[in-house]
């Protein structure tokens, strides 16, 4: 059975898949290109068998000797560091870095970070004490029921001032905007 009976078309070696041969290519010069190749799909398929049986045979030997794929990921890995920490791109980066650690702007930059950090973190504070006890007064002022009204609570003396502590910290933390005035709306009602 030809396989022109299949419905797929019979290639001769020398004729290209179009059915016509490259411009400069006799039909015996592709007859054995053909035959060529031929031989050296025969080879990978050769040198594929005998990687895999190669393969077969160190995993193996690794068994034998007791090494885990985990160890010898392990071990990949380590040398992989060690490769990077070795490069000279890492080593560059590195003492860059190094030396914008020493820098003046940098040494300012993270001194300014830290005491702004920790006014944060004091305002925060201070905020917690003021709503724990604010709402510690509201609840015992007020039922309830009426607490968990919100109209009412806007009202209440206790709601006002922590109001006030919550806007005037906020002028203190994040600065006045343009065009507004030297004092802050609240600032003779200050907590801080």
């Amino acid at each position: 059975m030809d396989s022109s009976e299949h419905g797929s078309p019979v290639i001769s070696p020398g004729v290209a898949i179009g059915g016509t041969l490259p411009p400069g290519l006799t039909e015996e010069e592709a007859e054995e290109i053909q035959v060529e190749l031929t031989k050296v799909d025969d080879e990978i398929q050769t040198l594929r068998q005998v990687l895999m049986a190669k393969e077969r045979h160190a995993a193996e030997l690794k068994r034998r000797l007791g090494i885990s794929p985990l160890s010898e990921i392990k071990q990949n890995i380590t040398k992989g560091w060690h490769d990077v920490q070795c490069s000279n791109a890492y080593l560059t980066a590195s003492a860059t870095l190094e030396d914008i650690g020493r820098s003046d702007a940098y040494k300012r930059t993270q001194e300014t970070l830290s005491q702004a950090g920790q006014m944060t973190s004091a305002a925060f504070s201070t905020v917690g004490s003021a709503i724990r006890n604010r709402f510690g007064e509201m609840s015992s002022n007020f039922s309830m029921r009426h607490s968990l009204s919100m109209p009412a609570m806007r009202n209440s003396p206790s709601f006002k001032t922590f109001e006030d502590k919550v806007e005037n910290m906020k002028y203190k933390v994040m600065g006045r905007s343009n065009g507004e005035s030297d004092h802050s709306p609240t600032s003779n009602n200050a907590p801080f």
